[in-house]
């Protein structure tokens, strides 16, 4: 069902648009943290580790893609709140052609750069071997995840947000079984892991498009708009390039955040990996918030209403406030819990969780500034506007850089696990201070188009 976000209670249309998205992204992250639960009870804590120390990676060579593939479909959002169909059907038929384009570009690149890569990063002799080849089979994935993305956002251009849970939901139960029975009954290790990730990726990949094809006629191009055009190929470039690099900017960032960890050997980099996708599970609000604010902005971008999107923004920074403090407590509350699930009982915990416990109580401190940013990106993102947003990954690689170096030539851990918030406060600046310019922009280019 598409949903008309230019119409109706702000606060009630972002809620009932943000809550699926919120599931969604628990369901998609369960993904990559399931392949770390079950490597490390089944497998071991090393093998745990060798997973997450391609975390930063994974987030580097996906997140570009996906980066791409998501700034296509801000032209479809567009359309569609102004009410152009033909329009909205043709551009998703062009990003569709592009994103075969990244798909195998991304494929080839990240497969022939893994291995320096991961040597770059310090990566522990004792877990590279494991390392690599989750890694590598991750990335011969790139195609289902791109796919996925990118007709699970189409979907969410329209206001759908509730169709792509389903069938995220569905394959991420796939993905636990076919995990369970790769790693414990064929004994395929980290390479079972992935090869799970891969094909239940792909099953919702498949399922969107199915249901696209045969539900939303207003994504479904006719057979003559099959081609790539000046016009939308630009207009799409021009958002999806800049979204694109701002995930390459920030994933260089925990890159360089993941080298200095992996200083302290696997004990500290298995319990950071925990610690970590623990976080990126609870946080998903914040993720959720920002996302449903691009398909809003660009809604109402495209019917002209700037002041219906200065509203929107205010009332997702109200959520998002809440939504950041209630995360803080319950993280800070429950990490030992958390930290107990990713290993079998044979495994010292209480190894690891002073090294968590720095890392979560670090981070949990600066969670408001955290959820500002997605706001305030993804809004300025649905308007059209991708350079800022791009350099607030600039500002975020930055902090992250000067604070690791210091981390590295101090050899300080809780130093390294505060790469990440000084990131955050200043990129929460940087794009606080873009969004204010950037709506001014907007008025004046929304008042001119309507004389």
């Amino acid at each position: 069902m598409e949903t008309d976000m230019t119409k109706g209670n702000p606060l009630s249309v972002i809620l009932k648009f943000t809550l699926p998205l919120f599931i969604g992204n628990i369901f998609q992250q369960l993904y990559n943290m399931v392949d770390t639960i079950v490597v490390g009870r089944f497998v071991g804590p090393d093998a745990l580790a060798a997973v997450g120390s391609t975390g930063t990676i994974m987030f580097l060579v996906i997140g570009f893609s996906q980066g791409m593939s998501t700034g296509f479909t801000v032209l479809t959002s567009q359309r569609f709140g102004a009410g152009d169909e033909k329009g909205a059907r043709h551009s998703v038929a062009n990003g569709t052609i592009l994103s075969a384009f990244v798909i195998i570009l991304m494929t080839a690149i990240s497969l022939f750069f893994m291995k320096p890569l991961l040597r770059l990063m310090n990566t522990p002799d004792n877990i590279f071997e494991d390392a690599y080849t989750y890694i590598s089979i991750i990335c011969i994935g790139i195609v289902t995840n791109i796919i996925y993305n990118l007709f699970s956002s189409f979907l969410r251009a329209v206001g759908n947000s509730r169709v792509p849970l389903l069938f995220l939901a569905f394959s991420s139960g796939l993905n636990l079984i076919l995990d369970l029975l790769f790693v414990i009954v064929f004994q395929m290790g980290v390479a079972g892991a992935a090869w799970a990730t891969n094909v239940s990726q792909g099953i919702s990949a498949v399922l969107c498009i199915l249901y696209i094809y045969k539900k939303v006629p207003a994504l479904a191009p006719d057979k003559n708009q099959w081609k790539l055009t000046s016009a939308d190929t630009r207009h799409q470039l021009s958002v999806g390039i800049p979204m694109a690099l701002q995930f390459g900017i920030t994933a260089s960032g925990t890159i360089i955040m993941q080298s200095a960890i992996n200083l302290f050997g696997s004990t500290a980099v298995a319990a950071y990996t925990a610690a970590n996708k623990f976080q990126n599970l609870v946080v998903q609000g914040m993720i959720a918030t920002g996302q449903t604010m691009a398909t809003y902005s660009g809604q109402n971008y495209g019917k002209g209403d700037i002041k219906r999107i200065r509203y929107g923004v205010k009332v997702a920074l109200g959520i998002g406030g809440a939504y950041s403090v209630l995360c803080s407590a319950v993280i800070c509350l429950t990490i030992p819990f958390a930290l107990s699930l990713f290993f079998s009982g044979n495994v010292d915990i209480s190894a690891m969780l002073p090294w968590a416990k720095t890392y979560i109580y670090l981070c949990a401190a600066f969670y408001i500034p955290l959820g500002t940013i997605f706001i305030f990106r993804n809004t300025m993102q649905g308007c059209g506007h991708g350079f800022l947003p791009m350099m607030g990954g600039v500002v975020e690689l930055v902090a992250r850089l000067a604070t690791a170096a210091l981390a590295m030539r101090l050899l300080s851990f809780p130093l390294s696990c505060a790469c990440d918030p000084a990131a955050w406060v200043s990129a929460a600046l940087f794009t606080g201070v873009s969004y204010l310019f950037v709506m001014k922009k907007v008025e004046k280019r929304l008042v001119s188009r309507s004389l």
